[in-house]
């Protein structure tokens, strides 16, 4: 018989992030901030979603947004260049995810006092940022067009763990074969409480229902924050 030590792990390995996500979930809101994470593919058009979801919000919320990349500012910066609002690159050293250590971290360099919504822009990719909760009550992702409906098959656990998916780039329909009715099947089959918005950030068909869907999440917040 070989001589083999078994060692049982009944503790999640996940445990210590879930600890600290939770703390800040309820920090933020304590404090009335709406907390949203953006996720999706690199390409998807994460980006000017945001941008255009923002500029659409900006008068009527207080928002604050923190971008994670491998290396340089540029999304930041184009969110801070074309919404105005206040923007922090987060650049994590080569890692492929953000967890609530580094979300909690980041906040403690960037004010977030008087914020109502603080969105995360997360790092372009289906597969880890999925597996780490940041600590954010809603996590969103993006689902592109070219990208094709077979997404939710691939990559189970992003859809599984999203509230809410916006179908990107309705306004290429005609050049891909996309089928919407399918895609939507597969979101619901692994997620049948998730939001499915159908949206062009080019065009802003769409952004207007995503937009309310925030502010009353927003409100729901601040209704229940420590006054």
């Amino acid at each position: 018989m070989s001589n083999v030590k078994v060692i049982e792990i009944n503790q999640s390995v996940f445990a210590q992030n879930e600890i600290r996500s939770q703390i800040i979930r309820d920090s933020l809101a304590k404090s009335g901030t709406f907390f949203i994470n953006f996720m999706s593919s690199p390409g998807s058009g994460k980006t000017t979603t945001l941008v255009a979801l923002i500029n659409r919000l900006k008068d009527r919320l207080n928002i604050a947004e923190m971008n994670v990349d491998i290396k340089t500012i540029l999304d930041a910066q184009k969110v801070a260049d074309k919404t105005g609002i206040r923007s922090m690159q987060i650049n994590n050293a080569g890692l492929c995810h953000i967890d609530a250590d580094m979300v909690e971290r980041s906040l403690a360099q960037f004010d977030v006092s008087g914020v109502d919504l603080l969105i995360l822009e997360n790092i372009g990719n289906l597969v880890c940022p999925a597996e780490f909760d940041t600590g954010a009550h809603k996590n969103l992702t993006i689902l592109s067009v070219p990208e094709g409906g077979d997404k939710p098959l691939k990559y189970p656990l992003m859809y599984q763990v999203s509230d809410v998916v916006l179908i990107n780039k309705i306004d290429a329909l005609p050049y891909f074969n996309f089928n919407m009715d399918s895609a939507r099947e597969r979101i619901l089959k692994l997620n049948p409480k998730a939001l499915i918005f159908p949206i062009s950030a080019k065009t802003g068909e769409g952004l207007d229902a995503v937009c309310d869907w925030i502010l009353e999440r927003t409100e729901e917040i601040k209704k229940n924050a420590v006054k």
